[in-house]
């Protein structure tokens, strides 16, 4: 490391190809996130869960990141060893995440032991709980590693990445099922064979894009980081204090805080939409009822919310790559507002689609608001945030995206089958709704580098 580059308290940028190892274990885990965010549902309700208890048995997802992700950023801040600080953390999160998408979609092996419907949602809690464990120091290791000049850059390129193993991910089960025939029926009640082998594919590809950053990285040890803060004080041996991590919560940035309002409404939007999609395109465009979830029908409706998915994060996939360019021109705030308002349109266009087809132009706006949730929020607060405290505060900012998914997970349910007579095609309007108002609260928060220099 140049001295001289540290003396200044400036850190070295990162090329093109740098930026790509570092951020290449999150195509990893979002590859599996796809595969359990496109088929999770479909699998539950194969297993005997209906579309109130949908939302019930998703709420292990926010549940275990609200948890989970404060406590891995607080001891990833405080942890060294000879394999960094942040890598440890996501190498076994993927370990555990790759466990729990092999058993997943067998989880009617154990019914002896318990219904199969609750084997399947405590592995998707485990699931859960290890995409977390490997998430947060994932957004860390970006800030930690870049210059601020390069921050919205580098959540870009993180998002173009995730765009590319959502894509796969959410597609698989499908181009298993038409491009080399594996058996997309659902035998005896059980799980089709495109959506287990495309698990088994999840678990193997995680693995290896984490250990592709694990090798190809390199960690700046506390020294190096204290010296790129300007006020730092010299690295030292630190008492970890669990309370501390209260402490954090209550001296959060004002930025942060307001960036929480934009994150409740844009999140509490996105597990609707995660959860509700299959049963709605199955019953609003496929126009099957509630009791045909293990139709064959009901199963190409499911392969096609994987290909729709697919569609969306492809779209973030591109739409990150000009983020940066169109932050530069119109700044941070006005380029998310803008790409909700576009997944807002998206979401609520999908309530006029009678043709299964059509829906890809909806994910389109969808697409473009999921570019943008995935990079602009952490460009927005990156620079707002204490360098020695970076973990602990992108593990704080999971509350914000964990909360309204529990809120959503403890009523929307209870709201499709009571109030909406179990047409889940409402969710989605509600879930459009929700993106409108986090586009308008965007306008509010205060961009501490939100200049046309800071991209």
């Amino acid at each position: 490391m140049n001295s001289k580059i540290q003396r200044r308290g400036i850190k070295p940028k990162f090329s093109f190809s740098q930026i790509l190892s570092l951020s290449m274990g999150f195509m990893g885990i979002q590859f599996g996130y796809a595969l359990q965010n496109a088929n999770a549902s479909r699998i539950l309700q194969t297993f005997g869960a209906n579309i109130e208890q949908l939302s019930w048995f998703w709420l292990a997802a926010p549940i275990t990141g609200m948890i989970i992700q404060p406590i891995i950023g607080h001891y990833s801040d405080h942890t060294w060893t000879r394999f960094g600080r942040r890598r440890p953390y996501f190498l076994a999160g993927a370990i555990l995440a790759s466990i729990a998408l092999v058993l997943m979609p067998n989880a009617g092996v154990f019914a002896s032991v318990l219904p199969a419907m609750f084997i399947g949602a405590g592995f998707l809690m485990i699931m859960d709980a290890s995409f977390n464990v490997a998430m947060e120091p994932f957004r860390a290791l970006v800030a930690d590693m870049l210059p601020v000049d390069q921050s919205t850059l580098g959540f870009s390129i993180q998002t173009f990445l995730i765009g590319i193993g959502a894509v796969m991910g959410s597609w698989l089960p499908y181009v298993l099922a038409e491009w080399f025939g594996i058996s997309k029926a659902a035998l005896h009640g059980g799980i089709p064979d495109n959506v287990v082998f495309s698990f088994y594919i999840g678990a193997a590809v995680m693995i290896a894009t984490i250990l592709w950053t694990v090798f190809t990285t390199k960690e700046y040890s506390p020294e190096e980081m204290a010296s790129f803060s300007p006020n730092a004080e010299p690295a030292e041996k630190e008492i970890i204090r669990f309370s501390d991590i209260f402490r954090d919560i209550m001296a959060m940035p004002k930025t942060m805080k307001q960036l929480g309002l934009v994150q409740f409404f844009t999140w509490i939007a996105l597990f609707g939409m995660w959860v509700f999609t299959t049963p709605a395109v199955a019953q609003h465009v496929y126009g099957l009822a509630v009791t045909d979830v293990k139709s064959p029908l009901y199963q190409d409706a499911g392969n096609w919310v994987g290909i729709i998915f697919g569609v969306y994060n492809a779209v973030a996939m591109v739409y990150a790559l000009f983020l940066p360019t169109v932050a530069h021109f119109v700044g941070r705030k006005l380029t998310h507002c803008l790409s909700l308002t576009a997944g807002s349109v998206g979401l609520l266009s999908i309530y006029f689609v009678s043709n299964p087809t059509t829906l890809i132009f909806s994910m389109i706006g969808v697409g473009m608001a999921w570019g943008s949730i995935l990079s602009m929020p952490y460009a927005i607060l990156a620079p707002a945030l204490p360098v020695r405290k970076m973990g602990i505060y992108m593990g704080i900012f999971n509350i914000f995206i964990t909360m309204p998914q529990i809120v959503n997970g403890l009523f929307g349910g209870m709201i499709v089958k009571r109030l909406f007579g179990s047409q889940a095609i409402y969710a989605l309007i509600m879930s459009g709704c929700f993106l409108l108002i986090a586009a308008i609260c965007i306008l509010w928060v205060d961009d501490k580098q939100n200049s046309k220099s800071a991209i």
